[in-house]
């Protein structure tokens, strides 16, 4: 019977250990494209079709195009308050509180900027063709 030297067993046995806890590592990370994406901070997945989320201050997207008689879904997902406020008057949310949403159906074709009225800054557009 042939004798394996102890730093040989100790040597396998330290690649299996290796190999093991690399595979149990790999399979721990995550994938971003599939856990986030959207590709925004803090592993929430973006917003969907016809989707804009309020987060950060901004308006993501901040344009967004569409065919006429779609509605398009605001998502606040800051924790102050914000509105969806049409330049032109032909849209206004009110206030969007946290997690709250505000839809609208675009049913003529134009481009429509909007604005939050409490943060002027924020600002974006629909194009519904």
């Amino acid at each position: 019977m042939k004798r394996i030297k102890f730093s040989t067993v100790r040597e396998t046995f330290s690649l299996v250990i290796f190999v093991a806890l690399s595979i149990i590592l790999s399979s721990c990370q995550k994938n971003t494209d599939l856990d986030n994406p959207g590709g925004n901070p803090g592993g929430t997945p973006g917003p969907g079709t016809n989707e804009v989320y309020i987060s950060a201050s901004a308006f993501s997207p901040s344009s967004i195009t569409v065919a006429a008689n779609t509605t398009i879904t605001w998502t606040n997902k800051d924790s102050a308050p914000h509105t969806v406020t049409s330049n032109s008057g032909a849209f206004n949310s009110g206030t969007i509180n946290t997690n709250g949403t505000f839809s609208h159906t675009f049913t003529a074709a134009g481009t429509y900027p909007y604005h939050c009225a409490l943060h002027l800054s924020m600002t974006a557009s629909v194009t519904a063709n």
